[in-house]
């Protein structure tokens, strides 16, 4: 099988502040930070040979995109996958731009959450792949509370005492609170204390505020094109070397040995990443890395799921700072989520 490394390459990204940004709509933020990639790439709108749009709640249709970017009748798709929907809209376009159907192809993410008053996922409408009821029932627990219940598990199966897997889970929220507080796009951008993460009110125990992200609005966009003309437009390109996705049918929680201490979706999709990219052993070969930190209990399974230190063992690596900023693997280095 074939992979795209090396044949596509971003020339040019653009993102909005995140944030209550009550005066914009979602119109708003596609058009600010696709006009920023334009810039960033030096080209413009008319350049661009195929579009992908990513939301969940913010749009139906291509038209999503389409509108207030005023393309002129060449083909956008608007794509959702939940939490990887960004994801989806550039993984999409690169593939588009490496099967030789475009040459310059746009993707852009996009969420206006907090005039919709949306603070939890809420349950599909319906889905005739689920079973009589149309509705999941996993989908029916809280993400806090799912979550949550991953990380007494994790205390539990690790020998943590409550006090401390809370001041563990306290450490990814203050690191990356830290790494917020340096981007000036962040929602967030504030320092907070040990103390402070630990004490927060709870959410779900064991999480609490401050172990729980923000709803926000903002928006992304990247323009990719193929890797042997991507100098034509700038001196840096940055050349795609991987995209990964597993998804599984639900195997492991219909088995009673499972212990939700791992998402074998991530193990599975982090190995067929490796092994395109050639990479060996990740933590050393890898510079940064940002990952999904929904909740800060998400990101010590992540660490662990992605091969970066032993089940178990991210503890010592956390309280030695390895995945701070000037650490061995810094994690979030723009604040995570």
């Amino acid at each position: 099988m074939e992979g795209i490394k090396d044949k596509v390459a971003i020339i040019g990204m653009g993102c909005t502040r995140f944030g209550e940004l009550w005066d914009k709509s979602p119109g708003d933020l596609m058009v600010d930070a696709a006009y920023e990639a334009f810039e960033d790439a030096g080209i413009e709108p008319k350049d661009i040979q195929a579009a992908w749009i990513g939301t969940v709640f913010s749009g139906i249709t291509a038209v999503t995109l389409s509108y207030p970017l005023k393309l002129q009748y060449i083909p956008v798709t608007r794509v959702e996958n939940l939490c990887a929907t960004g994801t989806e809209a550039i993984r999409a376009a690169a593939y588009a731009v490496a099967a030789g159907t475009c040459d310059i192809a746009l993707a852009v993410g996009v969420e206006k959450l907090k005039d919709a008053g949306i603070g939890l996922i809420p349950p599909p409408i319906g889905d005739s792949t689920i079973g009589d009821t149309g509705v999941d029932p996993l989908r029916l627990v809280p993400p806090p509370v799912m979550f949550g219940s991953q990380a007494v598990r994790y205390f539990h199966k690790y020998g943590l005492s409550p006090e401390e897997g809370k001041k563990l889970l306290a450490k990814i929220a203050v690191k990356n609170h830290h790494n917020g507080s340096l981007n000036p796009k962040a929602q967030y951008q504030m320092e907070i204390t040990l103390e402070q993460a630990i004490n927060a009110p709870i959410v779900s125990w064991p999480l609490g505020i401050f172990d729980c992200c923000g709803v926000t609005d903002g928006g992304a966009a990247a323009i990719v094109t193929r890797a042997d003309i991507a100098k034509n437009f700038r001196d840096d390109p940055i050349y795609i070397k991987s995209f990964a996705v597993a998804a599984g049918a639900r195997q492991a929680t219909l088995m009673p040995e499972y212990d939700v201490t791992s998402f074998q979706e991530s193990v599975r999709a982090s190995e067929a990443a490796y092994a395109e990219t050639g990479i060996k052993d990740a933590f050393k070969e890898l510079s940064l890395a940002i990952v999904h930190d929904c909740f800060t209990i998400t990101e010590i399974l992540i660490y662990e799921d992605l091969g970066w230190c032993p089940r178990g063992e991210a503890k010592s690596y956390i309280d030695s700072g390895v995945f701070e900023l000037g650490g061995e693997l810094p994690v979030n280095t723009d604040g995570g989520l």
